[in-house]
């Protein structure tokens, strides 16, 4: 059980770092990132829903969940699309690396909103994960920063850790699979109103593109959400969230062998001191919960 636990923990944060497989060719394409984005997350919420009918789990939900609920969809649309439109100003590998900071994002949030304690591992965590950052931003010429592409891909970092803030502070009284669906859809009309205010065409051109925004969707979306699921239920949060640290690695990964991008020293010093942060900042959080 345990074993199972951990292989699907892997699975969720390996198909969530094949991302920019399936981003880069259609950015490449000059494809409407909003039309993309929709049907990535139309088709999500399509897949996961037969799976709810499958399950017999209801629908049904409150005014006040529903709310929750469309502010979660905007916090998770607006992530992606910073994410995506960083990586018109950063390589695929640093983005994705940038973008795994979360977890340190939602301790500050804590720290400064809810008025949590910062345990001195928590410090330390912070410290490795800001200077993995900074390694990142070092060119062969020195201190050499893309302004615009690290705070884009931070404001991603940004959304995706309120995300999980509102996820951990609202209560929410409905199942994992509910709040993906729920997630998943509010987050498909975000894209859906922007792709009509913008008067863009949802028409699939080719059978290739429509392929591709299947494949996107049930591996990067459906896959890593329900395997995470289910590694939380076997072997718990922490480790789930331990397990994450090879997101940006494989991302890094795809982006070396399939896309060129150059796998210097500083990408490796960069991604390793934001990894041991990010681990050592979910191990304090556990550390803080036991002692509770």
């Amino acid at each position: 059980m345990k074993l199972r636990g951990y292989l699907l923990g892997i699975l969720s944060a390996v198909s969530y770092g094949l991302i920019p497989i399936f981003i880069l060719p259609i950015k490449q394409a000059h494809f409407s990132m909003d039309i993309t984005l929709f049907y990535r997350f139309f088709f999500s919420a399509i897949m996961v829903g037969g799976y709810l009918i499958y399950s017999r789990q209801n629908f049904r939900i409150n005014k006040k969940e529903a709310l929750i609920l469309a502010i979660l969809g905007i916090c998770y649309a607006l992530s992606s699309e910073f994410l995506f439109i960083g990586y018109d100003f950063l390589t695929p590998g640093i983005a994705s690396t940038v973008l795994f900071i979360y977890p340190v994002i939602v301790a500050l949030i804590m720290f400064f909103i809810y008025k949590e304690k910062l345990t001195s591992l928590s410090v330390f965590s912070l410290c490795l994960a800001f200077a993995g950052v900074i390694v990142l931003c070092l060119k062969e010429n020195g201190f050499e920063i893309n302004f615009a592409g690290l705070g884009i891909v931070m404001l991603s970092s940004l959304f995706y850790a309120l995300y999980m803030v509102i996820v951990n502070k609202s209560n929410l009284k409905v199942s994992g699979f509910k709040l993906t669906f729920y997630s998943m859809f509010f987050t498909s009309l975000f894209f859906m109103t922007k792709s009509v205010i913008g008067h863009e065409s949802f028409i699939i051109p080719s059978t290739a593109i429509f392929l591709n925004f299947l494949i996107f969707a049930f591996l990067t979306t459906v896959i890593s959400s329900l395997c995470m699921v289910y590694a939380i239920k076997s072997i718990g949060s922490t480790p789930v969230a331990i397990l994450g640290a090879l997101e940006p690695v494989v991302a890094v990964m795809v982006s070396v062998f399939m896309f060129n991008e150059k796998f210097t020293t500083n990408l490796l010093i960069g991604i390793t001191l934001i990894v041991l942060g990010v681990i050592l900042n979910v191990i304090s959080d556990r550390k803080k919960l036991s002692a509770i």
